[in-house]
């Protein structure tokens, strides 16, 4: 890798280590913690690449790349962010970031990406200058956006919300597919929310809404340029597909866009005939698979968090949980996914008086859940190898016909790492050598580990 970086973050660790990383891989590489110095460097023609964090002390990352494209349009820009939230990915998409990687990042998945971005750059050079016509300018202000309630900094999350950014204003029809509860209608909601058509009407109809032969055409004129959604589309008879069908067929070029959402695999009830082939295929544009609570448990206290505050706000006991309730919450399968959580927690701020939720009184709640299957129980006799084989087909399943982003392997890796020494700590009560050994790794290994993986060593850890 040939050239010079600029790399723009406030935290020292993050600048070595890309310092010392760039300049092995052939790089020459300016740091700074100012995004007031980075503009100076820019405008001194210095760079072939930039990578810029969004939060730094002198401004926003994100809100700077205009500049940057205005005095250098072929100058690529990676925005590296632990603000791992949609809006993030949604408006470095919306600035034309060249990248855009939440952290804790993959190194050498960064290093690759910043390789391609200078490979290409005159490539891009070249297109700019033959292209003349300028970009249309970034929205404005997006604030009212940030109460979406797409919560969610897991790995399988961040790459949803990267296939939602790229495309909110595309065209092609939306297949959302995910188990029930899992927040598929509120990713239709979204993709609305985001896009050009927000002005417009946003309808969710069902399979009743096409009984008759007129109601198609009379949904169209409701909801004009707007978006149409088609809830839980295995629900359709067949007469309801055929006017889908034939509503898709006559959709005029100002029409609405169509969304559809569906629980079960829709392949597979094409292949048993209960689908038109004919309407899967013209519906399957763009697939977004939404991942079951199950599959992303990291975001489960945040999500506890979330929906705890929203209670509060609208008038129920403000609550929180304690640790030992947390743990049964990131224990519990939640077969009902994130709306079964939602429900939960509501209840508990409508039932309880004190301020914290016990673990005693989280097992009362989970008690009278349906299907209270812990994950620590049998699941089927399903082995581990058979359980990560499905979650590593979910995790390609997410981006439809595309693969993963380059770096699959050493990610996956690292996911599985992290969470393993976590739990070999706490069951081993923190004690480093017993944990090394139940490992089967030398002790400094594991302690370089922790190091470079970032585990946090609690104080009980500490103390064990």
């Amino acid at each position: 890798m040939d050239g010079t970086v600029l790399v723009a973050d406030d935290d020292r660790t993050i600048r070595t280590v890309l310092t010392q990383a760039l300049t092995r891989a052939g790089c020459k590489v300016h740091a700074t913690s100012s995004l007031t110095t980075l503009m100076r460097w820019v405008e001194e023609g210095r760079g072939d690449l930039v990578i810029t964090d969004v939060m730094m002390p002198d401004g926003n990352g994100i809100e700077m790349i205009p500049k940057i494209s205005q005095e250098r349009p072929d100058l690529p820009v990676i925005v590296i962010s632990a603000q791992n939230t949609i809006m993030t990915a949604i408006q470095a998409n919306e600035v034309d970031a060249h990248d855009y990687l939440p952290k804790p990042f993959d190194l050498p998945d960064l290093l690759k990406r910043a390789g391609t971005a200078m490979k290409n750059r005159k490539l891009v050079a070249a297109s700019a200058q033959a292209d003349a016509a300028p970009k249309p300018a970034p929205r404005g202000d997006m604030s009212s956006m940030e109460g979406l309630p797409l919560v969610g900094r897991t790995p399988v999350m961040q790459e949803l919300y990267r296939l939602i950014a790229r495309v909110m204003n595309s065209t092609m029809p939306v297949l959302i597919t995910g188990e029930s509860g899992t927040g598929k209608s509120l990713i239709a909601r979204t993709l609305h929310d985001l896009s050009d058509r927000r002005g417009q009407p946003f309808i969710s109809a069902t399979a009743e809404d096409f009984r008759s032969p007129d109601a198609a055409q009379a949904l169209v004129s409701r909801v004009r340029s707007g978006s149409l959604l088609l809830d839980e589309l295995a629900s359709y008879d067949a007469d309801a597909q055929l006017r889908v069908a034939r509503l898709l067929d006559s959709l005029p070029d100002d029409g609405p866009r169509i969304m559809a959402t569906a629980q079960t695999n829709l392949a597979q009830s094409m292949g048993e005939g209960s689908l038109r082939e004919d309407l899967y295929y013209r519906l399957s544009g763009v697939t977004l698979s939404v991942p079951a609570l199950r599959e992303r448990i990291d975001d489960l206290e945040p999500l506890a968090r979330h929906f705890l505050s929203q209670a509060a706000d609208d008038g129920a006991t403000s609550r929180e949980l304690s640790p030992e309730a947390l743990e049964l919450v990131r224990g519990y399968s939640w077969p009902g996914n994130v709306r079964q959580l939602q429900n939960t927690l509501r209840r508990l701020t409508l039932t309880g008086q004190d301020q914290i939720i016990a673990r005693a009184e989280m097992e009362m709640a989970l008690k009278s859940q349906p299907s209270a299957v812990s994950f620590g129980e049998d699941m089927g006799g399903e082995s581990l190898s058979e359980s990560t084989a499905r979650h590593l087909r979910r995790y390609f399943d997410l981006h439809g016909q595309d693969l993963p982003q380059p770096g699959l392997y050493a990610r996956i890796l690292r996911e599985i790492e992290i969470p393993l020494i976590e739990i070999a700590l706490d069951a081993t009560g923190g004690n480093q050598a017993r944990c090394a050994e139940l490992l089967g790794i030398n002790r400094n290994t594991l302690r370089k580990k922790i190091t470079e993986l970032d585990i946090e060593v609690s104080r009980r850890r500490k103390l064990a």
